[in-house]
């Protein structure tokens, strides 16, 4: 699939993130959660918690050098829901270590808008970085793949999950994904491996949004 394809069919991507985190992300990059941990010296408890079991809240890191990140949760993801929807032989800490390499964007509106409603964000404010996806595509090409599942979340009847869940966006072009996945547009996930550098060559806007708590 090239960056064009990819483009035409969802121009923009959207990536979640908590409110004023930007200057920070365009000083270090858009990065994965373990490229976090290294950049910013992550102590060993806290790289131990992080590859054993999901978030269930934020985590602040602090360097007296690069300032502050702080690690979105993961509350969507039930460990034990988890364990029973992976294949391959995958262990919860396998599929932990492959959400953590990777940076992930929301290609389709409609489902960000769903997850910024959801009962687990209610009350909460977040920001939304909108980038290009030909600028951003055209970049990091060669370490992007595509999800159809929101490979974070296990709420409700979780799809099930593994090794092939991720394609490399060079491995097929878009009428061959649609043949692998099914007819419909099934791409629920654009994620890019281990760092998004210079992110803010491709970014177009920066928006609040804020949740009711009812």
């Amino acid at each position: 699939m090239t960056p064009n394809e990819l483009a035409a069919r969802h121009p923009r991507l959207f990536h979640v993130t908590e409110p004023g985190a930007w200057p920070s992300i365009e000083r270090h990059g858009l990065l994965s959660t373990n490229a976090a941990l290294v950049h910013f010296d992550a102590p060993r408890d806290i790289i131990a918690k992080v590859s054993a079991h999901p978030r269930p809240a934020t985590i602040t890191l602090d360097h007296p050098e690069n300032g502050t990140l702080i690690l979105n949760d993961q509350l969507p993801l039930n460990e034990k829901a988890l364990t029973a929807c992976l294949d391959g032989g995958l262990s919860p800490q396998d599929w932990l270590r492959i959400l953590n390499d990777r940076v992930f964007f929301w290609p389709d509106e409609a489902n960000l808008e769903r997850l910024l409603g959801a009962r687990i964000n209610r009350g909460r404010t977040r920001d939304v970085l909108v980038f290009d996806t030909l600028s951003l595509a055209q970049a990091a090409h060669d370490r992007m793949e595509l999800s159809p599942i929101n490979s974070g979340a296990t709420i409700r009847k979780p799809a099930r999950r593994g090794p092939e869940t991720f394609t490399p966006i060079s491995a097929l072009s878009y009428r061959n994904w649609q043949r692998k996945r099914g007819r419909r547009d099934t791409v629920r996930e654009v994620t890019v491996l281990h760092a998004l550098s210079n992110p803010g060559a491709h970014l177009l806007e920066i928006r609040s949004h804020h949740s009711a708590t009812t």
